[in-house]
């Protein structure tokens, strides 16, 4: 919708985003509405977009003959991406931004709010996001221009007519007043559901302080940040392991939590290795593919209680103290 609504119609042209983050069926429907191709970027060790690296693939893609219609970084597990040098390659090569943070919603970086970057930025209020109209987002942007066309297609593209008429091809992706009314009442908790998984972020990191070989993804977070300063919104808690130095595996530790009916799950698998996209350009580090293999996410619910957290908590204790005997 961004993409459409900021007028970037037909023609060859490829769109650069993060190879490292999994949102396969939005990225095939981009391809679908928009002829555009996907052009799969590695990430840095934050797990966004190397801007280094898009620098790199928009001087390729342009030497190759392509069009190169939009950049569209991930805001990945609540972090805010570098839009700051991202945003200067863009401008350096005549390329807008179109900021995916889906994830990201109340998180801060230098001081901006998640999704004020870019020519235009989407959030997610899907089931799984830390506020929910159990599907659907919402498109941000400065551009009055921009907000209307977007409307206009997201309402059927109809004419001002008293019967259907279409001279564009539009999209049912109105929310409904009781989902709308649903998230606005999400929207009153969400600083309390930011801090409850602050919280959890940093039960986490006294559980694995002493353990060699785990981090914390996603260090400096901000989760001991006064108010209003810069932090991650802590959508996800996850850590990354060095087998060689823990002496065990991320999904060994899946695979226990597993067998006590815990959910943990790796981080996302790069887009570039998805085989819907095989074929597909990339340009990659190796880093997210590290981090697909090294990397899982742990319980980080609002919703989680005192005793499902201890729970998870014990269960990973009793893992970690039977690798080290």
């Amino acid at each position: 919708m961004a993409r459409r609504g900021g007028g970037h119609l037909g023609g060859e042209r490829a769109d650069l985003g993060d190879a490292g983050e999994d949102r396969v069926a939005q990225r095939r429907r981009r391809r679908d509405h928009t002829g555009a191709t996907p052009v799969f970027v590695d990430s840095d060790e934050s797990g966004n977009l190397d801007p280094a690296l898009v620098e790199k693939a928009i001087e390729d893609q342009v030497q190759s003959g392509a069009h190169v219609a939009a950049v569209v970084p991930v805001d990945l597990l609540g972090k805010v991406a570098d839009h700051a040098r991202v945003g200067a390659v863009g401008a350096r090569h005549g390329v807008p931004v179109l900021v995916d943070a889906a994830e990201s919603l109340g998180a801060r970086r230098a001081g901006r709010p998640a999704g004020a970057d870019g020519l235009a930025a989407v959030v997610s209020f899907n089931g799984n996001k830390i506020m929910t109209t159990s599907g659907g987002g919402a498109l941000l942007c400065d551009d009055p221009d921009m907000a209307a066309r977007t409307r206009y297609l997201a309402t059927q593209a109809r004419q001002p007519v008293v019967h259907y008429e279409h001279v564009d091809v539009g999209y049912n992706y109105r929310m409904s007043n009781l989902l709308a009314a649903l998230g606005r009442a999400q929207l009153e908790r969400l600083p309390s559901m930011l801090e409850r998984r602050r919280g959890w972020r940093r039960r986490y990191a006294q559980l694995f302080a002493d353990v060699e070989g785990v981090t914390l993804f996603g260090d400096p977070d901000g989760r001991d940040a006064p108010a209003g300063e810069d932090h991650d919104n802590f959508w996800l808690t996850s850590v990354i392991v060095d087998g060689e130095v823990a002496g065990w595996g991320a999904d060994d530790l899946r695979t226990h939590l597993a067998e006590a009916d815990i959910e943990a799950r790796p981080l996302w698998k790069p887009m570039h290795l998805q085989p819907v996209f095989a074929g597909c350009p990339s340009y990659v580090n190796g880093t997210s593919e590290r981090l697909f293999r090294t990397g899982l996410s742990l319980p980080s619910g609002s919703a989680l209680t005192d005793d499902q957290f201890a729970r998870v908590q014990n269960h990973v204790l009793t893992f970690l103290e039977g690798k080290s005997s």
